[in-house]
């Protein structure tokens, strides 16, 4: 038991769990703003271009009687709407971001490795940039 709880220390202590949490609770308020835009904007619009069509009054009765079951078709199209509204969202941000990434990775190649070696200047021979003495002649290096 005791192994347990250590390994589950060690997997709760990570940074990815970290990122996971924030990473939730950025989705849960971003779904809050996904779904006012859906039922407020999108759902009205949808309504006026299909002649006053109110999707949440959209369902169908399974039974006869006062509170009969019902399919709720209207709040499904919602949830539909939602999904793909999210999902081109998060396409986008994924394509930026791999795209900014791809950028950054091509500045760094493009930068020049800092040279590892110079030239003595007494016998004119490669040596190591931190020589303060030339191994082939022996000279001091400033």
């Amino acid at each position: 038991m005791k192994k347990f709880f250590g390994e589950f220390k060690e997997f709760i202590s990570r940074g990815n769990v970290m990122d996971l949490a924030v990473g939730m609770i950025i989705g849960a308020a971003f779904t809050a703003i996904v779904n006012s835009v859906v039922n407020d904007i999108v759902m009205p619009l949808i309504s006026m271009i299909t002649g006053g069509l109110d999707f949440t009054k959209w369902n169908i009765a399974l039974a006869a009687g006062e509170e009969p079951p019902m399919l709720a078709l209207g709040n499904f199209v919602s949830a539909v709407i939602n999904f793909v509204i999210i999902a081109i969202i998060i396409f986008l941000i994924v394509k930026s971001m791999n795209k900014m990434q791809k950028m950054v990775a091509k500045k760094e190649e493009e930068k020049p490795a800092a040279p590892t070696t110079k030239v003595c200047p007494f016998c004119k021979s490669e040596i190591a940039i931190d020589a303060t003495r030339c191994p082939h002649c022996t000279s001091e290096l400033k």
